[in-house]
């Protein structure tokens, strides 16, 4: 299968080392080597891979090299620079696959500043779908998408108890092969309580404070584990906008799952989580390839009226954006953020739709399918 990200990366490979990073078992490592039938593959989980991560010995014949989770390296970025300072992209190209983000090496100072490109890997959605699967309809990816999510093996495959294994061994894989050799949670049970909480309350506004009362833990420790997640792709958050930014980064936040058949939720639940994941995918995507910033919030008056995202986009209207299964009526929202948004594009997608249609307050109601298959925010 074909990724949207494939032609970005062939481009700029030559010129520095590409950092792919992206939820476990998204396809990062097969779209890495499907960029060449000459490559060398190494994995830091693999025993007999750490020797030759050690003495840097790797296969310097081929014209690429894979390395596979070397996040788990102390001191990888260090490790990396001496590799790219050494004028090893003169004889191979480099690409770097992990499980956690690698883009945190984007902070100003960092090792590697100026030796790399970052790259973010998503599950499959409508949009790139529609780019591979001829033999399916549109309608058909989305019931596909809820039932089993767009990972690539369980997307493929199909069927609800293959999802239901396959998930049963990414969940452990995260839990014994991510969380435990790094450290960073002991409480494993604690964090598949929290897991199941998020998995339920998608779409809705959550505080640190009311899920440590739930789990019976301190706001400190549940912070923690969010963040932790976050860092793992296991959910990512959306924050409620504020012209003070640093302010609503301390309100409560939404989080949202990468992988959707984790949703426990009624469709609705599952329709925002898909939309949230879509705008996520390509916000990243034009970051990563073009250079194009745009920010992601949800909007909650003090009165609790919501609007479910709100795009901010350089040099363009913002795009407000309510998420609607069935209700084709134009939400009062809009109207009560018309000071605070005055020239902002106003959207409202619903599944069931019979037509397209615009409101005379500017309201453009939309096929949600449709538009998330069709997304572009360039």
């Amino acid at each position: 299968m074909h990724r949207s990200l494939e032609r970005s990366v062939r481009t700029y490979w030559d010129k520095k080392i590409i950092l792919l990073s992206g939820p476990r078992q998204v396809g990062k490592t097969t779209l890495a080597k499907s960029l060449s039938t000459d490559f060398a593959y190494y994995n830091y989980d693999i025993k007999k891979d750490l020797k030759i991560f050690k003495d840097q010995d790797w296969d310097r014949s081929k014209s690429l090299v894979i390395f596979d989770e070397i996040h788990k390296m102390k001191k990888w970025k260090l490790w990396l620079k001496g590799i790219f300072d050494e004028g090893a992209l003169q004889k191979q190209k480099i690409v770097v696959t992990g499980s956690a983000r690698l883009d945190i090496s984007r902070r100003v100072g960092d090792s590697l500043a100026g030796r790399h490109f970052s790259y973010r890997l998503h599950p499959l959605d409508l949009k790139e779908l529609k780019q591979n699967t001829q033999n399916f309809t549109l309608d058909s990816n989305y019931k596909r998408l809820l039932e089993v999510g767009g990972f690539p093996e369980p997307f493929l495959d199909g069927s609800a108890q293959f999802y239901r294994l396959w998930n049963r061994s990414h969940a452990d894989a995260i839990l014994k092969q991510d969380l435990i050799p790094l450290g960073a949670i002991r409480d494993l049970e604690g964090i598949e309580l929290l897991m199941e909480l998020l998995a339920q309350r998608v779409g809705s506004v959550i505080s640190f404070n009311s899920l440590a009362e739930d789990l019976d833990r301190d706001g400190k420790t549940i912070k923690h584990w969010v963040e932790v997640l976050e860092n793992l792709y296991v959910v990512f958050r959306i924050s409620p906008y504020s012209k003070n930014i640093a302010r609503g980064l301390k309100k409560a936040s939404k989080f949202y799952f990468y992988d959707l058949a984790r949703v426990e939720g009624n469709e609705s639940q599952k329709l925002e989580n898909l939309t949230a994941l879509s705008l996520r995918k390509e916000i990243d995507f034009l970051e990563d390839t073009q250079g194009v910033s745009s920010e992601l919030y949800f909007i909650q008056t003090t009165d609790k009226k919501e609007i479910d995202f709100v795009v901010l986009r350089k040099q363009k209207n913002p795009l407000l954006i309510e998420v609607k299964l069935n209700d084709a009526s134009p939400s009062k929202n809009f109207e009560l953020l018309k000071k605070a948004f005055p020239r902002a594009d106003k959207l409202q997608l619903v599944n069931n739709l019979d037509r397209a249609w615009t409101s005379k307050t500017g309201v453009r109601v939309d096929h949600a399918l449709k538009f998330l298959s069709e997304l572009d925010l360039s």
